[in-house]
């Protein structure tokens, strides 16, 4: 039922597998560009899941009424498969569904990148809407939001650098499919994180161009965790698909290396 793609194995000097959740209107394939070879590279068995009705997972659920407690159970179902709790690098919406996942799981470490903060993403959807008014209304109306940034110009202005080849950003933009109206619920108010029942070490990355979540959103969510932010410079939304995925995976490559991960 779940798209799994999985790359390498465990080495002795790098036993832990990494599992990567993607955002909203994302899939597997996200981290497959650059991600999960790198750390593949490392030593690391590197897997990434598509969230049931996204990239190649199915679901028997009618999408729209798909939650982020469904996210978490494919999550939970991905993890209890590996031979051992697996690092969580969870982007975006993946973030959310991460620190759900560890009001009630273990984990050896998370990463959230540019992730929804545990108080919600309306903030974000205010910006959003006042950038682009008659998508959000449009997405208001027919209850579905992939024309919010499906389109290249708006996939550019919301995900990606400038410097970003208009080829790679139309391949990405096109890669987009449709997102739950209850999981976009689920993260605005319905089904908030609750932070001080997470115990598994957190590191917070943002950036600093990132359009969607804001440096200081970034550091709310680090405080809530009990930890510090970092912003990584010159540095959008997509963290691992950007021109600078090469700094940021270092940088996690460094931490968890810091955890004898």
């Amino acid at each position: 039922m779940l798209e799994v793609i999985d790359r390498g194995r465990s080495t002795s000097r790098h036993p832990t597998p990494v599992l990567c959740v993607h955002g909203a209107w994302h899939g597997a394939w996200c981290w497959d560009e650059h991600f999960l070879e790198y750390f593949v590279a490392r030593g690391y068995r590197a897997v990434a899941v598509s969230l049931r009705g996204h990239g190649g997972s199915r679901t028997s659920k009618p999408l729209h009424s798909l939650s982020v407690a469904d996210y978490v159970d494919d999550v939970r179902k991905v993890a209890d498969r590996l031979p051992s709790g697996p690092i969580l690098l969870g982007h975006s919406m993946g973030g959310f569904v991460v620190q759900k996942y560890l009001e009630s799981n273990t984990a050896p470490a998370a990463v959230l990148l540019a992730s929804t903060p545990p108080r919600g993403a309306s903030r974000s959807l205010v910006r959003r809407a006042r950038v682009h008014p008659w998508l959000y209304v449009k997405a208001a109306v027919t209850g579905r939001s992939l024309h919010t940034v499906s389109l290249p110009a708006v996939a550019r202005e919301a995900f990606f650098p400038a410097g970003m080849s208009d080829i790679l950003v139309t391949r990405y933009a096109s890669r987009l499919t449709e997102e739950s109206r209850r999981s976009v619920l689920d993260t605005l108010f319905l089904d908030l994180p609750r932070p001080e029942r997470v115990t598994a070490p957190i590191l917070v990355l943002g950036g600093s161009d990132d359009r969607v979540f804001s440096p200081a959103e970034i550091h709310a969510t680090a405080r809530a965790y009990r930890t510090t932010a970092e912003i990584l410079p010159h540095t959008t939304h997509n963290m691992m698909l950007g021109t600078q995925w090469r700094p940021v995976a270092e940088h996690i490559a460094m931490w968890l290396d810091a955890r004898g991960l």
